[in-house]
């Protein structure tokens, strides 16, 4: 068996040498260029944009990609991915968008009589290049892709040029009037809040000094003077400019702003697009919320395919999955540019969930569950959950200072917020705020969508407010606003009237609200992000309905892959043998139901004596209560994992009962099918990944899919993404959570672990404590044996000690704990501390110090 063992060791490394020394492929290398192109209402503009084509890196023809930079950078910003698209097998073409970077001409925020008109002509430019292919009308097949400022030149370029055959924009607008004036009353941004903050921010990347390689070319050589224009503008169109500081200065959107700001939306060309569309939006976005990408699925051609994911990232949230990303981009893209119909595209709607941390590498976990239709905003299902609060005052401060806060623009990523942490940097001053809370969740809550709530604004004129949802875990721990989001709202009390109600939509979101949470609605007179009245004022503001309808879509589910069969037969021999142990038990549940009704686990006079004569277990007696996470311990040799297998009915005791849920333990019991276990150290397919071994333990049990409880299970286990990895690159914690997972499959009503934490670091073992805990939160049974008892403490409820097979002390930890003299003066511990559960265990065995 050691040789077997050393050859596969040396196959396996000479495996990952030839890989490591396999060619990986030409380098994809880009070509410069300036390429002149005319635009402007007259077409009397000439401009010259800063290129760089790079040609598919195994040579000849190739579908082409647009790579379009966001806002104040230039395509060196999208070097690396053009790289990678180039390496994919497309011809690629980057530029700098005029006014920035190396590019002449002045920023006319995706106008189609400009940056439109200019992309045209780069697709032009495109169709006479040699490497890339035509389709049977003789155009280009091209795709583009980019995000923010780039995402909205794909889709007006897609509506304004039919040869466009398939986009991809991410973290973009559908109407950037309503961007920048939103009002979450749906009046429209002509009464809308101004985003103050994130316009300066929008508009001071257009300065000189935010010029993409004019930053870096300042290194080189001295500032070059510019004009008092350039100084207060930029290189904005003068008109861009003038509009800006109107609205900056007055606080309201003018209507030449809204009709500027229109005119380079994709609100302005609905029903125009009909190049497949993959919208890709940043769940902590609060520049471009998620109801863009709503409107913009929407505004697609109807027919025309099109998805909506929503990722862990955006304006606020930074790019931790710029890998994801990539992924899903270059799939969509091969299914419609090279014409793929086996690209693993995105369902209609997909969504990233935070799947706690890699026991292994401590890195975030993101799961991304998927359905089969886009639901929109309403979701497919509502939860009315009760407000109540009685009506409550608030002012809005002389010149709106000290303001709220319910994030910091554009610096979110900075805080933990782009990998779905709960840091929150959410402020809300005394006196400025009205609150209105849930009673504590009897159940999870999924909110996927935008909520809304009616509410009553009692006082006179306009009355400018900011709404927003927080989760409330308890009284310890601080409420935390999901994403940093808010709702700005105006609210135009009639003369005459004394109040007004509206309806307001709250910001879209894809958050868990944990049992026992509770919902808070809270309504503030000022925030931070937004330019707010500067006249003191006083309002009252009530609940209309006492209703917060939450959006939720049930069959959301994440995908599965499928199982690969060309694995090593040793391996998977292993785990076949484990799983028909259980077989016999477990089949049966389909008819045999839950038969017993007595405690999870009662032992009376267990004995079990090995061959020598020497007792392994000697008339040992507990019993386990529904809900206890019992710990079993003792030293080595006390019998622990005897009796475990004894519960299994994998060995026979020579005397004594065991019985589960009141039902006797014999080999292929029934009741068998209601314990999961894990015994003595796990094994599975090295070449499988975590999902595909789970599967197949399953199948082996001859019970139906569907009661696996595959979600529930690997929710609890938190094992995330690590799921779709290969075994083999799991790290000892890694398996040791897979096996967990494994024994937790079908939701077993008792679960036996035996050393679960062995192999895992001081974090990776205070995840596992909130696991078990979790797991026996809603009644179920833990019983686990380990010789970490200052873990055990921590983690259990009750402990059996044995010592030499016989059963030593049961009972709660708290009143072994309670009933111990300790080692120190007064019954304490050493240092004057309270009494350990080491202590007494080792009384309790007779080997106290």
């Amino acid at each position: 068996m050691r040789r077997v063992a050393a050859l596969v060791a040396v196959l396996v490394l000479a495996g990952v040498i030839a890989w490591l020394a396999w060619p990986q492929g030409p380098e994809a290398r880009g070509r410069e260029s300036r390429i002149t192109v005319t635009d402007g209402p007259a077409d009397d503009q000439r401009v010259e944009l800063d290129t760089t084509f790079y040609p598919p890196a195994g040579g000849g023809k190739a579908p082409a990609v647009l790579l379009a930079h966001g806002f104040g950078g230039s395509k060196l910003s999208v070097r690396d991915e053009a790289m990678k698209l180039a390496r994919d097998g497309y011809a690629v073409l980057t530029w700098s968008a005029r006014g920035f970077g190396r590019s002449s001409g002045q920023i006319a925020l995706n106008s189609p009589d400009y940056e439109v008109k200019d992309v045209k002509q780069l697709i032009d430019w495109l169709a006479a290049r040699p490497e890339v292919a035509l389709d049977k009308a003789g155009d280009p097949r091209v795709g583009i892709a980019g995000g923010s400022y780039g995402g909205a030149i794909a889709l007006m370029t897609a509506a304004h040029d039919a040869r466009v055959d398939a986009i991809v924009p991410q973290i973009t607008w559908y109407d950037l009037a309503d961007a920048l004036f939103p009002d979450a009353t749906g009046q429209g941004p002509r009464g809308g809040v101004f985003k103050s903050l994130w316009a300066g921010i929008f508009f001071g990347r257009g300065a000189p000094a935010a010029q993409g390689l004019q930053g870096l070319q300042g290194l080189t050589r001295a500032p070059q003077p510019v004009s008092e224009q350039e100084a207060r503008c930029g290189r904005f169109l003068p008109q861009i400019c003038t509009i800006y500081q109107q609205v900056a200065t007055t606080g309201k959107a003018t209507p030449e702003a809204v009709e500027l700001l229109r005119a380079s939306s994709p609100s302005s060309v609905q029903g125009r697009i009909k190049a497949p569309t993959l919208l890709i939006q940043g769940q902590r976005d609060s520049l471009f919320p998620l109801g863009h990408a709503d409107a913009n699925a929407r505004a697609i051609a109807p027919g025309t395919p099109v998805s909506v994911m929503w990722f862990d990232g955006g304006h606020d949230g930074g790019n931790g999955e710029a890998d994801w990303v990539y992924q899903q981009t270059s799939a969509w893209l091969n299914r419609y540019l090279k014409g793929d119909a086996g690209a693993a595209t995105a369902q209609a709607f997909t969504v990233t969930r935070d799947g706690g941390r890699d026991p292994g590498t401590r890195q975030r976990i993101r799961l991304h569950p998927e359905n089969t239709s886009y639901p929109g905003l309403s979701g497919t299902a509502t939860t009315q959950v009760t407000l109540s609060g009685p009506e409550q005052n608030i002012v809005n401060p002389p010149g709106g200072n000290p303001a709220s806060v319910s994030t910091v623009p554009g610096v979110g990523s900075l805080l933990g917020g782009g990998n779905q942490s709960n840091l929150s940097v959410s402020l809300d001053m005394p006196g400025q705020a009205a609150s209105f809370d849930s009673a504590p969740l009897t159940a999870p809550l999924q909110l996927t969508g935008s909520p809304s709530v009616k509410l009553r604004v009692y006082g006179k004129g306009e009355v400018t407010l900011f709404a927003k949802v927080y989760d409330v875990p308890d009284a310890l721990q601080p409420p935390t606003l999901p994403a940093g989001l808010v709702s700005p709202l105006r609210v135009r009390i009639p003369d005459g009237a004394q109040s007004a109600d509206v309806t307001v939509a709250l910001p879209a979101l894809d958050h868990r609200f944990t049992a026992g949470h509770r919902l808070r609605l809270t309504v503030t007179t000022t925030d931070m992000g937004y330019a707010t009245p500067a006249e003191p004022a006083a309002y009252r503001v009530a609940l209309a309905s006492p209703a917060l309808a939450v959006p939720t879509v049930p069959s959301m589910s994440a995908p599965a892959g499928g199982i690969a069969w060309w694995v090593w037969a040793m391996p998977l021999a292993a785990i076949v043998v484990a799983a028909v142990l259980l077989a016999t038990g477990r089949a049966r549940r389909r008819t045999a139901g839950r038969t017993g009704e007595g405690a999870p686990l009662e032992i009376s006079g267990l004995t079990k004596t090995y061959r020598n004569g020497e007792k392994a277990v000697d008339d040992l007696s507990f019993r386990v209560e529904q809900g206890q996470v019992l710990g079993l311990l003792g030293p080595n040799g006390a019998g622990k994992t005897t009796t475990m297998r004894m519960m299994m009915g994998l060995i026979h005791p020579d005397a004594g009962e065991i019985r589960i849920f009141g039902e006797a333990v014999t080999p292929g019991a029934p009741v068998l099918s209601r314990l999961g276990s894990f015994v003595e150290g796990p094994g599975f397919l090295p070449h499988l990944s975590g999902r595909e071994n789970l599967e197949l333990y399953w199948a082996a049990t001859g019970r139906p899919a569907a009661e696996a409880h595959m979600a529930e299970a690997l929710e609890i286990a938190g094992l995330g993404a690590a799921l779709e990895r290969a075994v083999r690159t799991y790290s000892q914690g890694m398996r040791q959570r897979l096996a967990i997972a494994q024994a937790m499959l079908g939701l077993p009503d008792l679960l036996v672990l035996d050393e679960p934490t062995n192999g895992l670091d001081p974090p990776q073992i205070r995840e596992m404590r909130e696991v078990l805990k979790r797991y026996a939160r809603d009644g179920r049974t833990v019983i686990v044996s380990s010789h970490l008892l200052a873990e055990v403490e921590q983690t259990c409820s009750h402990v059996v000690v044995m010592h030499r097979g016989r059963l030593v002390a049961t009972g709660p930890v708290t009143s072994l704990l309670a009933g111990s003299n300790g080692h120190g003066p007064d019954g304490q511990g050493p240092g004057g501390r309270g009494p350990r559960l080491e202590d007494v265990f080792l009384d309790l065995i007779g080997e106290k110090s």
